[in-house]
């Protein structure tokens, strides 16, 4: 494996998604380092991503490290320039990646005031008016960007790095239920609905963090990023599932690890294979392929 990535806390850390969409999004392998935030693990895995101390972190099969979401983004299209990380037209491209730049760094309010939690969707949360600056200046960046591309759901039309950026964005809008307009809404369900998202959010269910300083006593509504089909983990034996190997590994299907999704029984090889295929069956190809095959 030409990459090891090193992310934290599904459910919460914005930055580890952004990390792993740049490798998932676009097609390019990679091995995953993960740990969740506030353990010894993780403490124990800054050791093996140093001089990195935060996450998303990268290491290059030479044992480089590059740390910092922008400069993973920019070495990886180095080395995969066909891989669409940045839009094709120059002056498209450098407005993309101004638009990283700014998400890079600025947003404070809406960052601190809304941090990402993709377990939660709220109604009644009182946004200020330095959130709700912020989102007028996110959308309007948005806007920019739409207008330079016509075609596609996403800001340059096909899914760049620029969407991955601001995934996090689109899930702090849903979570906290902040308003935007009708064409805003129609960007953000494209952006949660993109299959590495959905994967993302899949393995945030089966592997659910808590950290309690990123969760709220808002009431809560449902969550428009929960899929409408979820499959169901059984106890039993492996030979209730109808394959034998687990579809990405390769690897025997074990007891425990059957989800029955629409009547049929899909066996995995181990409770995480399990649990982020019943999250989210159809984010999965190698799921759908058993289930329509």
């Amino acid at each position: 494996m030409d990459y090891t990535l090193f992310i934290g806390d599904r459910r919460y850390s914005s930055w580890s998604l952004r990390g792993w969409l740049l490798f998932d999004a676009f097609g390019i392998p990679c091995g995953i380092r993960y740990a969740q935030m506030k353990t010894d693990d993780f403490e124990a895995m800054k050791a093996e991503m140093a001089p990195s101390r935060l996450v998303p972190a990268m290491k290059l099969a030479d044992d480089t490290v590059v740390w910092d979401s922008l400069a993973m983004a920019e070495t990886l299209h180095e080395r995969h320039p066909d891989a669409g990380i940045w839009p094709e037209e120059a002056s498209q491209r450098a407005m993309a990646r101004s638009l990283c730049a700014q998400m890079h760094s600025g947003f404070t309010a809406l960052r601190g005031a809304c941090p990402m939690n993709l377990g939660r969707a709220y109604t009644g949360f009182d946004a200020d008016e330095s959130v709700l600056a912020d989102v007028s200046a996110v959308t309007e960046l948005w806007a920019m960007a739409r207008a330079t591309s016509g075609d596609g759901p996403f800001l340059f039309g096909a899914f760049t790095a620029a969407d991955a950026f601001f995934a996090p964005v689109a899930s702090r809008i849903t979570t906290y239920d902040l308003p935007v307009r009708d064409v805003d809404a129609a960007y953000i369900k494209a952006v949660l609905g993109h299959p590495s998202v959905r994967r993302w959010y899949a393995m945030s269910v089966a592997k659910p963090e808590h950290q309690a300083h990123y969760e709220f006593d808002h009431a809560d509504r449902p969550n428009p990023m929960a899929p409408k089909l979820t499959g169901t983990v059984v106890s039993g034996p492996a030979s209730a599932a109808e394959n034998a190997n687990c579809p990405y590994s390769g690897k025997a299907v074990a007891d425990d690890c059957v989800v029955e999704i629409s009547n049929r029984m899909i066996g995995y090889c181990n409770p995480f294979c399990a649990a982020k295929s019943a999250a989210d069956p159809y984010a999965w190809p190698q799921t759908v392929a058993l289930l329509e095959g």
